[in-house]
Protein backbone atom coordinates (compact mmCIF):
# COMPACT_ATOMS: atom_id res chain seq x y z
CA UNK A 1 0.00 0.00 0.00
CA UNK A 2 1.30 3.47 -0.87
CA UNK A 3 1.93 5.78 2.06
CA UNK A 4 -1.21 7.78 2.84
CA UNK A 5 -1.05 11.35 4.07
CA UNK A 6 -3.46 13.68 5.84
CA UNK A 7 -3.45 17.46 6.03
CA UNK A 8 -3.98 18.78 9.57
CA UNK A 9 -4.95 22.43 9.84
CA UNK A 10 -6.10 25.19 12.13
CA UNK A 11 -8.46 26.92 9.74
CA UNK A 12 -8.74 30.47 11.11
CA UNK A 13 -5.02 30.72 11.77
CA UNK A 14 -4.26 29.43 8.25
CA UNK A 15 -1.69 26.92 9.50
CA UNK A 16 -1.34 23.39 8.16
CA UNK A 17 0.90 20.39 8.35
CA UNK A 18 1.09 17.00 6.71
CA UNK A 19 0.96 13.70 8.56
CA UNK A 20 1.62 10.19 7.35
CA UNK A 21 -0.80 7.51 8.42
CA UNK A 22 0.70 4.68 10.48
CA UNK A 23 -1.09 1.94 8.54
CA UNK A 24 1.48 -0.64 9.64
CA UNK A 25 0.88 0.05 13.35
CA UNK A 26 -2.79 1.05 13.53
CA UNK A 27 -4.44 -0.33 10.38
CA UNK A 28 -8.03 -0.42 11.66
CA UNK A 29 -7.91 3.08 13.09
CA UNK A 30 -6.22 4.47 9.97
CA UNK A 31 -8.87 2.87 7.77
CA UNK A 32 -11.70 4.31 9.90
CA UNK A 33 -10.24 7.82 9.88
CA UNK A 34 -9.31 7.73 6.18
CA UNK A 35 -12.80 6.60 5.17
CA UNK A 36 -14.39 9.38 7.26
CA UNK A 37 -12.29 12.25 5.86
CA UNK A 38 -12.70 15.17 5.63
CA UNK A 39 -13.40 15.89 9.30
CA UNK A 40 -13.56 19.30 10.92
CA UNK A 41 -14.71 20.55 14.33
CA UNK A 42 -14.31 23.13 17.06
CA UNK A 43 -10.84 22.89 18.55
CA UNK A 44 -10.11 22.54 22.27
CA UNK A 45 -6.79 22.78 24.07
CA UNK A 46 -6.13 20.05 26.64
CA UNK A 47 -6.04 20.91 30.33
CA UNK A 48 -4.23 17.89 31.75
CA UNK A 49 -2.40 16.17 28.89
CA UNK A 50 -0.42 19.39 28.38
CA UNK A 51 0.52 20.04 24.76
CA UNK A 52 -2.56 18.72 22.98
CA UNK A 53 -5.32 20.14 20.83
CA UNK A 54 -8.35 18.11 19.82
CA UNK A 55 -11.73 18.14 18.10
CA UNK A 56 -14.76 15.99 18.91
CA UNK A 57 -16.83 14.00 16.44
CA UNK A 58 -19.76 11.62 16.44
CA UNK A 59 -18.68 8.02 15.86
CA UNK A 60 -17.70 7.42 12.25
CA UNK A 61 -16.27 3.89 12.26
CA UNK A 62 -18.46 0.88 11.55
CA UNK A 63 -17.22 -0.41 14.90
CA UNK A 64 -14.78 1.26 17.26
CA UNK A 65 -11.18 0.24 16.57
CA UNK A 66 -9.35 -1.79 19.21
CA UNK A 67 -6.57 -0.20 21.22
CA UNK A 68 -3.85 -0.64 18.58
CA UNK A 69 -0.51 1.19 18.80
CA UNK A 70 -1.47 2.63 22.21
CA UNK A 71 0.36 5.28 24.17
CA UNK A 72 -0.01 7.29 27.36
CA UNK A 73 3.09 9.37 26.52
CA UNK A 74 2.50 10.87 23.06
CA UNK A 75 5.40 12.67 21.40
CA UNK A 76 5.39 15.85 19.27
CA UNK A 77 3.56 15.26 16.01
CA UNK A 78 1.50 12.28 17.19
CA UNK A 79 -2.11 12.13 16.01
CA UNK A 80 -4.19 10.16 18.48
CA UNK A 81 -7.67 8.66 18.43
CA UNK A 82 -9.77 8.38 21.58
CA UNK A 83 -13.29 7.06 22.01
CA UNK A 84 -15.34 7.86 25.09
CA UNK A 85 -18.62 6.14 25.89
CA UNK A 86 -21.59 7.58 27.73
CA UNK A 87 -20.78 10.27 30.26
CA UNK A 88 -17.24 8.93 30.83
CA UNK A 89 -15.73 12.39 30.55
CA UNK A 90 -19.02 14.26 30.32
CA UNK A 91 -18.15 17.73 31.49
CA UNK A 92 -18.21 21.08 29.74
CA UNK A 93 -14.66 21.68 30.95
CA UNK A 94 -13.38 19.11 28.44
CA UNK A 95 -15.77 20.05 25.65
CA UNK A 96 -17.70 16.82 26.13
CA UNK A 97 -21.00 18.57 26.73
CA UNK A 98 -22.90 17.31 23.69
CA UNK A 99 -25.16 14.31 23.93
CA UNK A 100 -22.97 12.47 26.42
CA UNK A 101 -25.74 10.37 27.90
CA UNK A 102 -25.43 6.61 28.32
CA UNK A 103 -25.22 4.78 25.02
CA UNK A 104 -23.55 7.55 23.04
CA UNK A 105 -19.94 7.74 21.98
CA UNK A 106 -17.68 10.72 21.36
CA UNK A 107 -14.60 10.39 19.15
CA UNK A 108 -11.69 12.66 19.98
CA UNK A 109 -8.99 13.25 17.34
CA UNK A 110 -5.96 14.93 18.86
CA UNK A 111 -2.67 16.49 17.81
CA UNK A 112 0.23 16.56 20.26
CA UNK A 113 2.57 19.41 19.40
CA UNK A 114 5.26 19.48 22.10
CA UNK A 115 7.05 17.14 24.52
CA UNK A 116 6.25 16.00 28.06
CA UNK A 117 2.67 14.79 27.57
CA UNK A 118 1.07 12.34 29.94
CA UNK A 119 -2.41 10.91 29.37
CA UNK A 120 -3.43 10.76 33.01
CA UNK A 121 -6.82 12.20 33.93
CA UNK A 122 -7.46 13.01 37.57
CA UNK A 123 -11.06 11.78 37.31
CA UNK A 124 -10.56 8.43 35.57
CA UNK A 125 -6.84 7.58 35.58
CA UNK A 126 -4.84 6.50 32.54
CA UNK A 127 -6.41 7.33 29.17
CA UNK A 128 -4.44 5.52 26.45
CA UNK A 129 -4.78 6.82 22.92
CA UNK A 130 -4.27 5.14 19.57
CA UNK A 131 -1.42 6.74 17.62
CA UNK A 132 -2.66 6.65 14.02
CA UNK A 133 -0.53 9.35 12.38
CA UNK A 134 2.68 11.34 12.67
CA UNK A 135 3.11 14.93 11.45
CA UNK A 136 6.07 14.96 9.05
CA UNK A 137 5.80 18.50 7.63
CA UNK A 138 4.77 21.77 9.26
CA UNK A 139 4.99 20.77 12.93
CA UNK A 140 6.91 23.91 14.06
CA UNK A 141 4.24 26.15 12.52
CA UNK A 142 1.44 24.07 14.00
CA UNK A 143 3.14 24.15 17.42
CA UNK A 144 3.41 27.95 17.28
CA UNK A 145 -0.29 28.19 16.39
CA UNK A 146 -1.21 25.74 19.18
CA UNK A 147 0.73 27.82 21.71
CA UNK A 148 -1.08 30.91 20.44
CA UNK A 149 -4.38 29.06 20.80
CA UNK A 150 -3.43 28.22 24.41
CA UNK A 151 -2.62 31.87 25.19
CA UNK A 152 -5.34 33.68 23.24
CA UNK A 153 -8.16 31.15 23.17
CA UNK A 154 -9.76 28.60 20.90
CA UNK A 155 -13.09 30.33 20.28
CA UNK A 156 -13.89 30.40 16.59
CA UNK A 157 -11.02 28.09 15.61
CA UNK A 158 -11.47 24.79 13.78
CA UNK A 159 -9.24 21.72 13.68
CA UNK A 160 -9.53 20.01 10.30
CA UNK A 161 -8.29 16.75 8.82
CA UNK A 162 -8.43 15.96 5.11
CA UNK A 163 -6.68 13.72 2.63
CA UNK A 164 -3.44 15.26 1.38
Amino acid sequence: MAERRVEVSLTRRGVRGTARLLDDRAPLTCAAVWDALPLSGDVYHAKYARNEIYALFPPFAESEPPLENPTVTPIPGDLCYFSFAGAELGTKAYGYDREVKPGTTVVDLALFYERNNLLLNGDVGWVPGIVWGQVVEGLPELADACNDLWRTGAAGETLSFRRA
